[in-house]
């Protein structure tokens, strides 16, 4: 049989953040009714220091499972990212797609997500911490769930949060403002986004206005940790995947070791909620965590979305490559 191979540049451009959200969306429902997905497995490499990732999910309703398998340092200091669809339901492999250009849409829709079941529904202001891709991505999804009049933006670099903000201004409509300092973002803020490759918590969370909602991107480190002890212990925490929070939540698990949480603090998955399995917010004062580290949930839904919409497109996209089942691979017929 043939699969197909779609490049970034085939997939680039495909759909759009609500689209992703919406796709996602559909995806974390269907883990919170049963679906089947598996935290991230990290294999690391001391010399030339680098990691290899992998993690998968099947969603049966969306019609495709797969996941991603990626590298990141090594020699070359760079990442690079293949995901892999399979039909739900023959097994037959689908595409192998380069998920480059996806991955700041397809991780900013699992933070709007997020974002939209937490977050209280008049939230109207924004709080970015970070002005890299992935901050980018996180911003652009958001606005797609919430009415946005103004988003704060901070990252360490003054140039990088002003061109963040420059360029952001452009693109969307609430006004977007490069601030000096992470409590100047999120003091007052009723959504604060962290995506960052911080090691060390970006924000205090005594700073934090009862009633916000933090969405977490860069928890995918048992040593990395955007949000402080304190932010943890005022929040009710709801990870991606249940089973990742000892393996590499870095915020959940420093909070733990400091004696202010324990695992009963962890109140559910996303995709509970999302299907109405478990309560989300239930105050207007409630703080509330959505902590992402990256899942297949996303990357299937997101990858999936892009295979469909590349088999519609007018013109021919991908590239075919044959690709053998084991029955006649194995036997040589």
């Amino acid at each position: 049989m043939t699969a197909l191979f779609l490049s970034s540049d085939d997939v680039s451009g495909l759909a759009d953040p609500g689209e992703f959200v919406e796709a996602v969306r559909d995806g974390y429902r269907q883990r919170g009714e049963g679906a089947s997905a598996k935290p991230r497995t990290t294999l690391r490499n001391a010399d030339p220091p680098g990691m290899l990732f992998s993690y998968a999910a099947v969603l049966p309703d969306t019609g495709a499972m797969g996941g991603y398998m990626y590298s990141a340092g090594f020699a070359e200091r760079d990442a690079w990212f293949a995901t892999p669809l399979f039909d739900a339901e023959s097994g037959e492999p689908l595409a192998v797609v380069d998920g480059a250009s996806m991955n700041p849409f397809k991780t900013g829709a699992a933070g709007a997500v997020g974002v939209d079941a937490l977050a209280r529904r008049d939230a109207s202001s924004l709080a970015v911490i970070g002005s890299g891709a992935q901050a980018r991505g996180q911003l652009r999804a958001t606005v797609t769930v919430r009415d946005f009049e103004t988003v704060d933006v901070f990252s360490p670099t003054k140039e990088h949060r002003e061109d963040f903000a420059a360029e952001m201004n452009d693109r969307l409509d609430p006004a977007v403002a490069a601030v000096s300092s992470a409590a100047a973002a999120v003091e007052d803020a009723d959504v604060v986004v962290t995506a960052t490759t911080a090691s060390e918590p970006v924000f205090d969370g005594e700073d934090l206005a009862d009633g916000a909602h933090v969405t977490a991107m860069g928890q995918y480190h048992p040593e990395k940790r955007e949000l402080d002890e304190r932010t943890i212990e005022r929040g009710t925490y709801v990870p991606d995947l249940r089973e990742r929070v000892p393996q590499d939540a870095g915020s959940f698990i420093a909070a733990k070791d400091a004696g202010v949480v324990d695992e009963s603090d962890v109140h559910a998955e996303l995709g509970e909620i999302v299907a109405g399995n478990a309560d989300g917010r239930t105050s207007r004062d409630e703080i509330t965590i959505f902590d992402s580290g990256g899942t297949g949930i996303e990357t299937v839904a997101g990858a999936y979305l892009l295979y469909e919409r590349a088999m519609a497109a007018d013109e021919d996209l991908g590239t075919e490559v044959e690709w053998l089942p084991a029955s006649e691979a194995l036997t040589g017929q």
